[in-house]
């Protein structure tokens, strides 16, 4: 099976296990208790204090998003000690990385995430950072080795089992990936179904998940910078992908930005927290899913070019 950037290679493996037994001594453990005590104070703030938090607290706490920051941060920088610099990737790709982890973050543990409740044009925008900006950065991270060379050692067998490979293979297939990526976002936004997840927190968590989780994953296919093989898809694969998901968000953009027909009456339930009508609101969400999301496939399309002309300069250079 050729190495994804995600699965370091045997030599990340022997990199790691030079770095020593931080994930087994007794500061490594002190770090992860402090973690938890700062949710607990953070869960017990938002439930008895939530108006008088700042903006930039949650203001609806979640524990699986905050684990799951706060310890890939810490598996993250844990690991970027224990490499040794050749197998560290780049500066600019760690703060990348960072830069979206903690995007990611924000858009859904401060009181933005109130705002996205409550608004249309906030909500896609969320999303946008989530499944677009905050997912591009993270995969251009290519911080999958580090990682691993971060996490303790219990946990890494786990990465390398059957069915995690086979999910990935599956969902990262040439057939499938693309058309999860765009179908998502059209399934998040059927009127009923939207209505409804807006309404109820589980859902409205397992949605936010979703769109973070395959942004990443999609991403990391079109700005892997290796050539075919051991990269997934060739640079025409790649292109095609990013065509096939650029027309649909398009397409949905024109038309809620020029419908006049309020498709998410559910904002007025929640009661908007800004004065605009619904058309408006919906009107300048469809712009977003229009423009910006044009402006992504444009620039990952550049990426795909760049990525291609270096590796022919380095197959020129053998």
């Amino acid at each position: 099976m050729p190495v994804e950037p995600g699965f370091p290679s045997p030599r990340h493996h022997s990199a790691a296990r030079n770095g020593g037994s931080a994930g087994n001594d007794s500061l490594s453990w002190l770090l992860y208790g402090a973690c938890l005590a700062l949710g607990g104070l953070l869960d017990v703030l938002c439930t008895f204090y939530p108006a008088a938090l700042p903006f930039w607290l949650p203001w609806e706490f979640s524990w699986p998003v905050y684990l799951a920051t706060a310890l890939t941060l810490t598996w993250f920088l844990r690991g970027l000690r224990r490499l040794s610099p050749e197998d560290r990737p780049a500066l600019w790709r760690n703060a990348a990385f960072v830069i979206g982890l903690i995007g990611n973050y924000a858009v859904l543990q401060t009181h933005f995430d109130y705002f996205a409740q409550h608004m249309f044009f906030v909500h896609r925008w969320a999303h946008f950072w989530l499944h677009h900006t905050g997912g591009f950065l993270i995969a251009i991270g290519l911080a999958g080795p580090v990682l691993r060379a971060g996490m303790p050692r219990f946990l890494t067998p786990l990465l390398d089992v059957k069915p995690v490979r086979a999910s990935f293979d599956i969902l990262q297939s040439r057939a499938v990936a693309p058309l999860l990526f765009v179908g998502l976002l059209y399934f998040w936004l059927i009127p009923p179904l939207h209505t409804r997840v807006m309404l109820d927190r589980n859902l409205y968590d397992l949605m936010n998940a979703t769109m973070a989780l395959n942004g990443i994953m999609f991403w990391s296919l079109i700005v892997d910078p290796r050539p075919h093989p051991p990269a997934r898809y060739s640079v025409l694969w790649r292109v095609l992908a990013i065509l096939i998901i650029e027309l649909p968000q398009m397409v949905l953009g024109a038309i809620l930005s020029l419908s006049e027909r309020d498709y998410y009456p559910v904002y007025d339930i929640c009661g908007r927290v800004f004065d605009m009508t619904a058309l408006n609101d919906q009107h300048f969400g469809g712009l977003i899913i229009w423009l910006p999301g044009t402006m992504m496939s444009f620039l990952a399309m550049i990426m795909v070019l760049v990525n291609l002309r270096l590796n022919e300069e380095a197959a020129e250079r053998l």
